[in-house]
């Protein structure tokens, strides 16, 4: 469920039209609903009730400072991969205590700073970041709080680009490997062993290999503690799927289906789960408005030529990913509908956002929303071809604020040096 409906023929976030806001701020640009984020949070959170869990946001699926801050007063921690995510979820007013910090190739920068701010865990990725976390504590004169990545070796039917649960995938440490590693850790200076981390891949639409990770965690949990180790924490990762309304239409488990089976699996552990959804949070909670540029009748099929392009939402381009796409008037009732490929002006054929896609008749100027577009929307997008950054906008019921101004061209270039030999 999302806050953009249509209202007396045009579309509106919350109590916003679209129309409204493209007039101030201009196209493309990202809307996302407070409303929306509000409810997909608490419908998560509240899936969980009675067990010891703690939900961190994945902050790599949206950092807007307006998004982290809104589920940070709901009660959110977050799940950040680099220095510059921890930074945004510490100035978003999330609590230390309540941030945990994964990812592959952390730097000595980012442990210390991780160190210095005192967040709840680092999730150790591999057995030489555990020695340099070590290290770089001991010197410090702390003890770092961390928890082993787990890779179970599931394999979760996903895109082969989000797939992260793989013996061939990058993340984690092999699951034949942790009770040793783990007890390494438990004997390194300036390491607290915590507990287990795993994180299998996003998009997942099957619950089956969430129960199966989940089972193995709860068996590696048994078995370090049979042997005398403490483990008190289990992070058990994100990647719940949402319906991005392909025309299969595929239906997404629930989170009240997904808390079932971490019920069924780790309950009984008495350990504190950790969660890190994103997708799930903020995806259907985010759209991306674009302005049609030109309707060129092809040799072969009709164009719709936008003005966002694949440096605005790379999504379709780097992962064949499917956007429902609308107009922003709403069509009437029993319209015709043609074929019509739907593309942006980035000199890249994959500058594709669809194809053979069946929408009523629209004019250049007319606005088309994409929808769920608020997880690794505006996160991906670049300045490629020197295009001006997309802005950001938020709503709460009749307001609306930009809470990312569009970064122009000027901006972009001033970026640049010239070297003296060239002045």
């Amino acid at each position: 469920m999302d806050h953009f409906t249509y209202k007396n023929g045009r579309m509106f976030a919350e109590d916003v039209a679209l129309a409204d806001i493209a007039k101030q701020v201009g196209t493309p640009f990202y809307v996302y609903s407070s409303a929306t984020l509000t409810r997909h949070y608490k419908v998560f959170a509240d899936a969980l009730a009675g067990l010891d869990a703690l939900v961190c946001f994945a902050v790599k699926a949206n950092s807007n400072q307006a998004v982290i801050r809104t589920l940070a007063k709901l009660g959110a921690g977050a799940d950040v991969v680099s220095g510059g995510e921890l930074t945004r979820a510490l100035q978003a007013g999330v609590k230390p205590g309540n941030i945990v910090f994964s990812g592959v190739g952390k730097s000595d920068g980012e442990i210390r700073m991780a160190l210095r701010a005192g967040i709840k865990q680092i999730n150790v990725e591999s057995e030489p970041e555990l020695d340099r976390i070590s290290t770089i504590a001991t010197e410090m004169g702390t003890v770092a709080p961390v928890a082993l990545r787990v890779n179970p070796d599931v394999d979760a039917h996903t895109h082969e680009k989000i797939s992260t649960g793989k013996l061939e995938n990058k993340f984690g440490i092999e699951w034949t490997r942790v009770h040793e590693v783990y007890t390494k850790a438990a004997k390194l200076p300036g390491i607290e062993a915590r507990g287990l981390a795993m994180h299998i891949g996003s998009q997942l639409l099957d619950l089956q290999p969430f129960r199966d990770a989940y089972v193995r965690a709860g068996d590696l949990v048994a078995m370090l503690r049979a042997d005398g180790l403490s483990v008190e924490v289990l992070d058990i990762g994100g990647g719940l799927g949402i319906p991005y309304g392909e025309t299969d239409e595929t239906i997404a488990p629930s989170p009240d289906q997904y808390a079932q089976v971490v019920r069924d699996t780790l309950s009984g552990l008495d350990v504190e789960l950790v969660l890190e959804p994103g997708r799930m949070i903020v995806g259907n909670a985010g759209i991306l408005v674009s302005r049609v540029v030109y309707v060129k009748e092809g040799a072969t099929r009709t164009f719709l030529i936008v003005d966002a392009g694949m440096n605005d939402l790379i999504r379709p381009t780097l992962y064949g990913a499917y956007h429902a796409i609308v107009p922003e008037r709403e069509p009437v009732k029993g319209a015709t509908l043609i074929d019509v490929d739907i593309v942006g002006p980035i000199c890249e054929t994959g500058d594709t956002f669809a194809k053979g896609r069946r929408l009523p008749h629209v004019n250049a100027g007319d606005l088309l929303v994409m929808r769920t577009a608020g997880a690794y929307g505006a996160v991906q997008s670049s300045t490629y071809n020197t295009r001006a950054l997309v802005p950001e906008v938020m709503v709460n019921d009749s307001q609306f604020a930009i809470v990312r101004e569009r970064l122009e061209v000027e901006d972009i270039i001033a970026l640049d040096r010239l070297p003296d030999w060239l002045e």
